[in-house]
């Protein structure tokens, strides 16, 4: 159920509830009388192909806000209004959304949206409190931005349509294996200086890293992002470190990885850097007709991390190889120690760095190799993340007897 209250945000949630009905969700849409004055009921049936509900006086079999209440997976008011704040936290039933409140037993999601002196006022800080402490709803944002005209900006701006469908997603999903589990996640390249301007990298963009850690943070994990060098919208709700070469993100897993239940190391690390990095650009006049750069060997952030995981974590590896694949991926397997490898050629049509698909196969210590089709990479996340979890559930099952 997508409740849509009285705030000049409501025009954000016609293109939420398109979003939920095309990733297959059924939207029920209910409007305040208030939100009738800033979007129309055609426009969210238009998009959701469904009726959208505004009477709270109507009744089919059970009253409709019950019906609303048993029916719901998962019930998203955005926007939240400071006003619709105060009744929730106080148990009003003078509209249907406040009346499904009640009546529902699913997770709720609310996503505050209001002028920033409103939010900051202790009132509405105390009302997001307790519906948070007491309630156990999530509150979702509100972002920091620019708010309606002359308003000026600050914090109170609904956060956009496709983090509150995260949200939703994680509502939706965080009972599983991951929920409240630490999960760290490398990604991106990493860029070695040869001299301010250049650089010595590769051409991955993160998005099979991004892909999974925004994933297992929809499936209710605590995660930790480490991040080389990358255009990349940052996931929403994920912690992120930002490092530039192969040295820092050593640095940042070895600080970080004792901690995690799950490691993900999806980073493309540059396997050498320059020897010296020159401290001023190297000029075309000065270097004549070639210039000589003299390479190092990079930390290999995997293996020299293996022996600080946490007891009984899981490890798993990104082998990507433009040959013998999975006869590298099987030694990269053995001598890091990974649970699971996840092995692609780059050669591949629809595979490797600057596509949003992937083929790969996935590789296990009992010999097993399962290749799957060719996939988005969000789609490749959610898979590996399935083994991840048996894993997970595998070995508690262990433990337990």
């Amino acid at each position: 159920m997508l409740g849509v209250t009285g705030g000049i945000a409501a025009y954000k949630s016609i293109q939420l509830a398109r979003d939920l009905t095309r990733l297959g969700a059924e939207v029920d849409v209910v409007l305040t009388h208030a939100a009738q004055k800033f979007v129309g009921a055609l426009s969210f049936e238009g998009v959701t192909g469904r009726p959208t509900l505004t009477d709270l006086f109507s009744a089919e079999g059970a009253a409709l806000h019950i019906r609303l209440g048993r029916d719901a997976d998962v019930v998203c008011v955005a926007p939240a209004t400071a006003d619709f704040l105060a009744r929730a936290a106080h148990g009003r039933a003078d509209d249907l959304i406040c009346t499904t409140l009640l009546a529902t037993r699913a997770p709720v999601v609310l996503c505050p949206a209001m002028n920033d002196r409103m939010y900051a006022h202790p009132q509405v800080q105390e009302n997001l409190a307790h519906l948070r402490d007491r309630l156990g709803y999530t509150i979702a944002g509100p972002a920091e931005g620019p708010l309606a005209v002359d308003e000026g900006s600050g914090p109170g701006r609904m956060i956009e349509p496709r983090d509150i469908e995260q949200e939703v997603g994680r509502a939706l999903e965080s009972g599983g294996t991951l929920a409240g589990r630490r999960v760290l996640v490398t990604a991106g390249p990493t860029h070695e200086a040869i001299d301010p301007v250049r650089y010595v990298g590769n051409r991955s963009s993160g998005r099979m890293g991004y892909a999974v850690a925004q994933a297992a943070w929809r499936r209710g994990a605590d995660v930790t992002l480490v991040t080389g060098p990358s255009t990349l919208e940052r996931p929403w709700g994920v912690d992120v470190v930002e490092v530039g070469n192969a040295r820092q993100m050593h640095a940042a897993v070895t600080e970080l990885i004792g901690a995690a239940d799950v490691s993900i190391f999806a980073a493309a690390v540059a396997d050498f850097r320059p020897t010296e990095a020159h401290t001023r650009k190297v000029k075309r006049s000065e270097s004549g007709d070639e210039l000589a750069v003299s390479l190092v060997v990079n930390p290999d952030v995997a293996l020299q991390t293996r022996e600080l995981r946490k007891p009984g974590s899981i490890a798993v590896g990104f082998a990507l190889e433009t040959n013998d694949l999975l006869e590298n991926a099987a030694k990269k397997l053995e001598a890091k120690a990974f649970d699971l490898v996840v092995a692609n050629d780059p050669t591949q049509e629809g595979a490797g760095f600057e596509v949003p698909t992937n083929r790969v196969t996935i590789l296990d210590p009992g010999g097993g190799r399962e290749e799957l089709p060719l996939l988005s990479k969000d789609e490749v996340a959610e898979e590996l993340l399935d083994r991840v979890g048996r894993l997970i559930g595998r070995r508690a099952e262990a433990g337990a007897t």
